[in-house]
């Protein structure tokens, strides 16, 4: 049988809270997820799931945001327009 030991992270309290109750659904508590991702982790030799940005925030769409609202800007008035998707982002 293997030894434990302690593991101390910091997270935003209500992360944590809401992490704890998620894990609690599911009928665990944060340390048993823990191990499960690190578990997962080790056994596949990288982080178990894909790790990426806020899709908001990509180059495109925050140059549609600032042309909209420079035109907002100089115009005082409302603009709307359909955005399509880069599906490359």
């Amino acid at each position: 049988m293997s030894s434990s030991t302690n593991v101390t992270i910091r997270m935003d309290e209500n992360l944590k809270k809401q992490a704890e109750a998620l894990f609690a659904d599911m009928g665990m508590n944060i340390t048993t997820a823990f191990n499960i991702f690190t578990r997962a982790a080790v056994r596949q030799g990288r982080i178990p799931f894909d790790v990426v940005g806020d899709p908001f925030n990509n180059p495109v769409n925050q140059a549609h945001l600032l042309a909209a609202a420079e035109r907002m800007r100089k115009t005082g008035g409302i603009v709307r327009e359909l955005i399509e998707l880069d599906e490359d982002v």
